[in-house]
């Protein structure tokens, strides 16, 4: 049995971090130039984390299967990024961020962890600011700020609605910097197949050279898995297309456990799924609901005259319009957290008040903001949003109001890892979305970000460090080992199967069969009847999926096919793994809502008493049942209670 060793620093939370620091072990600098550092992924966190370790000196090597860094889908981010740095003097401190996440999370998150994220957030700005990214400013030239969901204070910092793109591309400029400097080598276009253990510990990986097929070996003292999360699982989300869990799912299949693989964000902004045609689906994003007001018909027959096209929402008189999170939520209204705003539109489309052909659509409604502010400054604020959703939607979001539906969006759960962000598996370390630490069961908008720049700028330098102190005296890890032969020979014939078998389904076939499974079974709402049947379901789908599978092409070449077969066949093991978790865990929190376990009026319901803990997930080999550790969670700071947001 895999022990949970969390590794939290003695002392008060407040002193944890700054205790950490001042006890860390330290590579001195003509020792880091010996020492080699894989890092999967460039996105925020692995693009910082990167640009960070060769600034101190350490040999990095930096993979991602975009063609260049900055395609990493943390460009996609649009509405901000959380800092406690108090601007707009309306109570913000570090211990509100702190709790405001804990309790965002519906106090399933590690307590050390998000006070060391919300310790860090302000130092962020400064280097973002420093690097010269173009957030947004008030006219005295002090940086602006607003609100997003589950927060009474504004302390989101924001480029219009492109922050990740502004972010992404100063962690960019760091990463190129390095790169022309030599202290990062860069491969684009490759791909993380396997991770290699060399005497238990992690010590290179396998990757693939997309475009000309070949497989390569790559060694290193540590690994870094910045890859993102799983939300293609799903098949529909708002990640890019070729988002993908498979270097997460190497790590867990590696000994890395797996923390939380039921926790799924659904965001309550995006676009309403028009067809079967569509491969993703778009976010709107949440900052919007600073000052877009969100409603639906009070009169079902209303609704249904909007969505045979009879009727517009100007039709609708003001009190005939149910403002319903401003109705049930008046405290936070239109700024509940994400979980709580998608479960309302659901509850009330279900309930037939949908305003879309599909039945499946809510109003977003900027019509006051424009009559309170002006529309010069509500297209100052989110003119390329509007734009974008005007494109998509082929209407004026000016003139009529937006039509929303929730979608998969992020994944809280991940690799676990611990106060050192390294998993179960030593010289493993996991960064931003890929691990599971700092959300709990549901994110507060803005964090994702806060997060990836937190761990790959200000913590994995000193844990990473702090690791590599005791392996300064070990020599390059050579390629020519025999676990190295042995993982790459393992990745040979499992391509070598997709090219040859003879079967008659496409990848896009199963990924679809997935995402309708999961979807249905373990998406916004889960009950134990349909979770067994999702298992069973999964399990079938995985058998056919190796018996039918066909993949055109070659092996020895560009094939996309070829990627998104070994993507979808770790999405339909990731996929039963979510649904053994979410059965597992008998309670309703945040994004997990089990039907059997709700207030009276329709609200998560937690069970403290059983499961205030991290599931993690251990592999136990193929078609084994995988074994549940739990790491307890002790809330000494703050009080657990239900959340309300009334």
């Amino acid at each position: 049995m895999t022990k949970l060793f969390d590794n939290i620093p003695e002392g008060p939370l407040v002193d944890k971090w700054t205790k950490y620091k001042a006890d860390a072990k330290l590579v001195n600098p003509s020792n880091r130039r010996n020492i080699d550092v894989i890092v999967v992924g460039t996105g925020l966190a692995g693009a910082s984390a990167a640009a960070s370790l060769g600034e101190m000196g350490f040999n990095v090597k930096s993979f991602c299967f975009q063609d260049s860094p900055r395609r990493a889908h943390s460009i996609a981010a649009q509405g901000g990024i959380n800092a406690a740095k108090n601007y707009q003097n309306d109570g913000d401190s570090t211990y509100r961020l702190f709790y405001d996440t804990i309790k965002g999370g519906d106090y399933r998150s590690r307590e050390a962890n998000v006070y060391r994220l919300a310790e860090v957030s302000t130092n962020i700005i400064d280097q973002c600011v420093a690097q010269g990214v173009p957030f947004a400013r008030e006219y005295g030239g002090l940086l602006d700020n607003r609100s997003f969901g589950g927060v009474q204070v504004q302390r989101t910092f924001y480029a219009k609605g492109q922050t990740g793109q502004q972010l992404l591309i100063g962690a960019y400029q760091a990463l190129s910097r390095q790169i022309s400097k030599g202290s990062v080598t860069m491969h684009n276009r490759h791909e993380m197949m396997d991770i290699v253990k060399v005497d238990g510990k992690a010590r290179g990986i396998i990757a693939r050279n997309l475009i000309t097929g070949e497989i390569e070996r790559h060694s290193a003292h540590a690994v870094v898995i910045a890859s993102g999360g799983y939300g293609n699982v799903f098949f529909l989300s708002t990640n890019a297309m070729g988002s993908n869990c498979t270097a997460s799912w190497k790590s867990y299949k590696s000994g890395a456990l797996f923390g939380n693989p039921c926790y799924v964000q659904i965001h309550p902004t995006c676009i309403p799924v028009s067809g079967d045609h569509q491969s993703k689906l778009t976010l709107m994003s949440e900052s919007l609901r600073n000052d877009g007001r969100i409603w639906v018909p009070k009169k079902k027959e209303d609704a249904q005259a909007i969505a045979n096209g009879e009727k517009t929402a100007l039709d609708i008189p003001e009190e005939d319009r149910d403002y319903y999170l401003e109705r049930k939520y008046p405290a936070f209204g239109n700024l509940v957290p994400r979980d709580v705003a998608s479960r309302a539109a659901k509850e009330r489309c279900d309930a037939g008040f949908g305003v879309s052909k599909t039945g499946q659509a809510v109003f977003l409604d900027f019509s006051d903001a424009i009559k309170r502010m002006g529309k010069d400054v509500v297209a100052a604020r989110y003119g390329n949003l509007f734009q974008m959703y005007e494109k998509i939607a082929a209407e004026n979001p000016y003139e009529l109001p937006m039509k929303i539906y929730p979608a998969v969006h992020y994944t809280m759960g991940g690799v676990w890892v611990d106060y050192n962000l390294q998993t179960t598996v030593p010289g493993l370390f996991a960064a931003g979305e890929a691990n599971f630490s700092d959300h709990g069961a549901n994110r507060l908008g803005a964090s994702a970000l806060m997060q990836g720049l937190a761990d790959g700028y200000f913590v994995l330098p000193y844990t990473i460090s702090n690791y590599l102190a005791d392996d300064i005296r070990t020599e390059k890890i050579s390629t020519e080992s025999a676990e190295f032969e042995k993982a790459e020979k393992a990745v040979k014939e499992r391509l070598d199967f997709f090219i040859n078998n003879k079967g008659t389904k496409s990848v896009d076939y199963f990924h679809k069969k997935l995402g309708k499974i999961i979807w249905e079974n373990c998406g916004m709402a889960r009950n134990k009847e349909d979770l067994e049947n999702a298992i069973k379901e999964v399990k079938e789908l995985r058998e056919e999926f190796w018996k039918d599978l066909r993949v055109p092409g070659v092996q020895n070449g560009l094939n996309q096919e070829l990627e998104k077969a070994g993507r979808v066949a770790d999405f339909i093991e990731l996929g039963e793994l979510m649904c053994y978790d979410a059965l597992d865990r008998q309670e309703s929190c945040g994004g997990h809502f089990r039907e059997e376990y709700q207030t009276p009026e329709g609200e998560a319901m937690r069970n403290d008493e059983d499961y205030t803990y991290v599931a993690a997930w251990e592999y136990k080999g193929e078609n084994e049942t995988p074994e549940l550790h739990k790491e307890d969670l002790t809330y000494e700071n703050i009080e657990l209670k239900q959340r309300s947001y009334k």
